[in-house]
């Protein structure tokens, strides 16, 4: 039976292709594909990110938020604050899962677009 199982882009608009690259590759150190006129490409663990000026009206809003897992969240947090990222919150948790936890915390790139980092860490004791 058909079914749609695996992601294959993320589409994040941006008004200004080389300011988004600057911050998603130097500053949030992500892994660069290539640049053509009006769009960038990263690669984020076999998915690609796709960075893009709108093509028109209907495509021109804030993205969904885009969740990146990391390991160790106050460490990826306090380097990515050293790089200039301006933190919604600092990091929090947002569910207690009985045998673990999953924290947050919120960021916004150069165009407004909310990003997090994710966390889900075994409760200690």
């Amino acid at each position: 039976m058909f079914s749609l199982d695996q992601i294959g882009q993320i589409s994040i608009i941006v008004h200004d292709i080389d300011r988004a690259v600057a911050f998603y590759r130097d500053v949030l150190g992500m892994h660069f594909l290539f640049q053509a006129p009006k769009m960038a490409f990263f690669n984020c663990g076999g998915i690609r990110l796709y960075l893009g000026i709108p093509e028109g009206p209907e495509f021109d809003h804030p993205s969904s938020v885009v969740y990146y897992s990391v390991t160790d969240l106050p460490s990826a947090h306090e380097t990515l604050a050293q790089r200039g990222v301006h933190f919604i919150a600092p990091p929090h948790m947002v569910a207690d899962l009985g045998d673990r936890e999953v924290w947050m915390a919120f960021f916004k790139d150069p165009d407004q677009n909310v990003l997090a980092l994710m966390s889900e860490r075994a409760k200690k004791g």
